[in-house]
């Protein structure tokens, strides 16, 4: 894990004319998997009796990044896998579930009122190109930020490169994808939101992808395309970095810098108010994953 990784996408418009951006999901609710069909090279539907640590590692840490509020353990009480109701209707899924533990303090001494997980497939499951899918349902509550993205395993951040597939922090309504690489990194003007259609939001089940070349990535949300990025884009900000294979990850952090800049929160956490605090206290918290799948 990079100590000075900035994982916030903050929201800045498109700077660079002819960007490809879809703002409003139009039509029927209906999820469309734009893996089928398709050589699959990777999948797990999370049907086993817990994470298969052959296909993922679960991260420690002991400090914060982002003023995020948590802290990441290897616990079956933050990470698990459930089936029917208990996975959102779904067969299986994966479920993390940050928790109320007040008082904390890792191997660092550092103390910390939340528990929380995160995954990643680095070293066991990487890829280079490719179309890369998740399943998945959340919680709403303001400073909630679960994230389903991947990371470049060849050098660190930002010079290995980041692409969010989807950010969440807590609003109900709308979800964002953003890219990170040397020199638009951090507040990254490659950063937009996908809002939902009426009558659908972040607590219902969305599939959440990338369709990554050479040339370009190419962002959608149940099927339909919500934002283009080119590699001509990104040479007027820097180096295109996205030609090395990249790993998986999928977390829930609490607070932090990116909801701080949405809802301005300072009190009782940053970025995390004492409504979204009783929500984690009362078990109501969580990001459930359905299945994960790259194809070529």
């Amino acid at each position: 894990m990079m100590k000075h990784h900035q994982r916030a996408g903050f929201f800045m418009p498109m700077l660079i004319a002819g960007a490809a951006v879809f703002t409003q999901c139009s039509g029927p609710a209906k999820m469309t998997d734009p893996t089928r069909g398709k050589e699959v090279v990777f999948f797990d539907d999370f049907a086993g009796d817990g994470l298969d640590r052959t296909k993922w590692n679960v991260e420690v840490t002991g400090n914060t990044f982002n003023n995020e509020q948590q802290a990441y353990v290897d616990s079956v009480l933050t990470i698990y896998t459930a089936s029917g109701e208990a996975a959102g209707g779904a067969k299986n899924a994966l479920v993390i579930h940050p928790r109320y533990s007040p008082g904390w303090v890792t191997r660092e001494g550092n103390k910390f009122d939340f528990l929380s997980g995160r995954i990643t497939s680095k070293d066991k499951v990487e890829f280079t190109y490719g179309t890369v899918a998740a399943r998945i349902k959340l919680s709403s509550g303001a400073g909630l930020w679960p994230a389903w993205w991947m990371l470049g395993s060849k050098a660190n951040w930002p010079q290995g490169g980041e692409i969010d597939i989807m950010e969440n922090i807590g609003e109900a309504d709308w979800a964002n994808a953003a890219l990170h690489g040397p020199g638009y990194s951090g507040e990254t003007p490659f950063v937009d939101r996908q809002y939902f259609k009426a009558g659908q939001d972040v607590t219902d089940w969305h599939i959440y992808a990338v369709e990554w070349t050479p040339e370009s990535l190419v962002f959608t949300y149940d099927g339909k395309p919500m934002f283009r990025i080119t590699k001509t884009m990104v040479a007027h900000y820097g180096k295109w970095v996205f030609d090395d294979p990249q790993f998986l990850l999928l977390n829930f952090a609490l607070g932090g810098g990116f909801p701080f800049k949405i809802n301005g929160v300072k009190q009782p956490y940053y970025g995390l108010p004492q409504e979204t605090v009783d929500k984690i206290k009362a078990n109501e918290c969580k990001m459930l994953v359905d299945w994960v799948r790259i194809t070529k």
